[in-house]
């Protein structure tokens, strides 16, 4: 079966199909200019940093411990593993065209699906969905700590603000998820249940809960019609930004809200999205959301979501994925095993801002040790060549 990054054919097909392109959006105000003092570090951000990393580290050493193998302390669940095009579009606004996007031209991709816990556990537990993209081959000047680096990742999960506005109060909610996790399963399925219910009634009268859908309250719908969002923001070259993928070929389309039936199948999210690349391809947007007013569109506030009056999502670029194995065993070993996704894997254009984003650096440095310390080691790749094809 093709595999790989082959994807020209696939453009061609679903090219029409495309959502419009920035060069037919105006932006509504003035981007605001990216400096270092839009980030404001709390007097006692490195304990809340250094709990986090404590409490993320027993999560892994409780997973480690009845699993026998090391796992991401977030997000351990893959749900299928691939590779792809990432294309920066041409002709792009100058607010636009920064940083990644700046030239357009084509780079290979590494994808994974996966879901928030750091445990593994059936999918009727059904929590919030992640997208990690890792873009291969980037060269210029990086944040500090990446420097022998040539990825630039993206990391995201299918609601546009983070469930938490601080890092001390994801503290909070992160203690809470790490009491689940040594719970039995068959308790997780009755929680989750409820919660879902509760979510739904949440959502009838318009509204949404990311701390609810992050416990176990996530509708049962197929992973692939999801969008998914940096929730956090990350410098943009000169101005400041957050990120969204949407599916865009009518294939993924059709999947948006699609229910999926998850009854006696612990791993009905992967056999879904195996099934779908078994028989066709698929293509994403990539959407940028400049900031355009710092009070409405703060950056030390995470919970947030950017007013798309104020600055719409516009398109970028397009990531295209072929049809293939979406669970080929040397990709799952290289990508799911050998990768950590982090979005300081980054060029110094996209530096990550904001309280949350600082507190991923030393937390996602913890998981990616903890999984080498243990069994698995994590390096990144430098060319389309160290991702199996």
């Amino acid at each position: 079966m093709r595999r790989g990054f082959e994807v020209a054919g696939l453009l061609e097909t679903h090219g029409s199909m495309m959502a419009t392109n920035a060069v037919d959006h105006n932006i509504p105000g003035a981007p605001v200019r990216y400096s270092p003092d839009v980030e404001q570090i709390a007097p006692d951000e490195a304990d809340t940093i250094r709990e986090l990393s404590e409490t993320m580290r027993s999560i892994s050493e409780t997973t480690f411990k009845n699993a026998g193998h090391p796992l991401r302390s977030v997000h351990a669940k893959s749900h299928g593993v691939l590779t792809g095009e990432f294309a920066v579009l041409d002709n792009l606004p100058k607010a636009y065209a920064q940083g990644l996007f700046a030239t357009p031209r084509s780079y290979p991709a590494a994808l994974r699906f996966s879901t928030s816990p750091g445990d593994i556990m059936d999918d009727s537990v059904s929590t919030r969905r992640g997208r990690a993209i890792k873009v291969i081959g980037v060269d210029g000047e990086r944040v500090a700590g990446s420097q022998n680096e040539r990825t630039q990742d993206f990391v995201m999960v299918n609601g546009p603000a983070f469930l938490a506005p601080t890092p001390k109060k994801f503290l909070g909610s992160l203690k809470l998820l790490a009491k689940t996790t040594d719970k039995g399963e068959g308790v997780k399925k009755l929680i989750s249940a409820a919660l879902r219910a509760t979510e739904a009634a949440i959502e009838a009268i318009g509204g949404k809960s990311p701390t609810l859908t992050s416990l176990g309250g996530q509708r049962e719908t197929h992973i692939l019609g999801e969008t998914f969002f940096s929730q956090v923001p990350v410098r943009y070259g000169d101005c400041i930004a957050k990120i969204s993928v949407a599916p865009v070929s009518l294939e993924l389309t059709r999947l948006i809200d699609a229910p999926l039936d998850y009854d006696g199948n612990p791993n009905a999210l992967r056999d879904a999205v195996i099934a779908f690349f078994k028989q066709h391809g698929g293509v994403w947007e990539v959407r940028v959301q400049l900031c355009t007013d710092i009070e409405t569109m703060p950056v030390e506030d995470a919970s947030v979501v950017w007013p798309e009056d104020k600055s719409p999502y516009v398109a970028v670029a397009r990531l295209t994925v072929p049809m293939q194995d979406a669970w080929a065993q040397p990709t799952v070993e290289r990508v799911n095993e050998g990768l950590s996704f982090s979005p300081w894997h980054a060029l110094a254009a996209h530096q990550p801002l904001g309280g949350i984003m600082r507190a991923r650096r030393p937390v996602d440095r913890m998981s990616a040790d903890f999984r080498a310390s243990h069994g698995s080691p994590v390096a990144e790749p430098k060319t389309r060549e160290d991702i199996p094809a």
